[in-house]
């Protein structure tokens, strides 16, 4: 297995664009899977979500290593949602935390110093403060807009970004309904990045779509 990518302190720059997280469709194949995700790359994606909460381990198992090695070749660093245990053994790039998952730290000691941490902070300061204080790479508040993948998630304002922003040394991710007509604001708002799952998934042209959200950070 090749090297995971250097961390984020050595490579900011994928932090900034485009973060597309994979819809949990049941029967995709990790052949139909990977076409998607390197659709995604190639319109712009910086970092790829691993996120499927419908399979056996076996299969999300299978379905993560062949992702791994599509992103490898595209240099694209890929973040698995809440299963350390998944990125330890496939030797992902990282894990995104959510409120009910292991601390940072935890992950880390499981994962190594090089791996990127992310956390879910929702709409709350406070918790973002205390991930970046116990090593998280970046932050991720959320939702901003209605969401299809989360309609039941708490809403965040663009004004907390501009306060993470102040506050924070750490990227900041912004998610839920994020589309290309209303990203930008959160952009100006203060978002490093956009993560998007139905909006880049769920189109019929994958690429053009990650196209749209990497436009609004030239």
């Amino acid at each position: 297995m090749s090297a995971p990518l250097a961390r984020n302190h050595h490579h900011p720059d994928c932090f900034h664009g485009l973060y597309a997280i994979t819809h949990d469709v049941a029967q995709l194949s990790a052949t139909t899977l990977c076409k998607q995700v390197v659709a995604a790359i190639d319109g712009g994606a910086r970092i790829i979500q691993y996120r499927h909460k419908n399979l056996t381990t076996c299969q999300r198992q299978q379905q993560a290593h062949a992702l791994l090695n599509c992103c490898r070749e595209h240099a694209i660093p890929l973040i698995i949602n809440d299963d350390v245990a998944l990125a330890a053994i496939i030797g992902a790039d990282g894990v995104h935390l959510g409120r009910d998952d292991m601390t940072p730290a935890a992950a880390r000691a499981q994962l190594g110093e090089q791996a990127i941490i992310g956390t879910s902070c929702y709409n709350s300061i406070d918790l973002a403060l205390k991930a970046q204080q116990a090593g998280a790479d970046y932050v991720a508040f959320g939702r901003f807009f209605t969401s299809a993948t989360k309609p039941l998630a708490v809403e965040a304002n663009p004004v907390l970004l501009q306060r993470a922003k102040r506050e924070l040394n750490i990227p900041l991710i912004a998610i839920g309904g994020i589309t290309a007509e209303n990203g930008k604001m959160l952009i100006d708002a203060g978002a490093d990045m956009l993560a998007a799952v139905n909006g880049v998934f769920a189109q019929t042209e994958i690429r053009i779509a990650a196209q749209q959200y990497a436009q609004l950070f030239k």
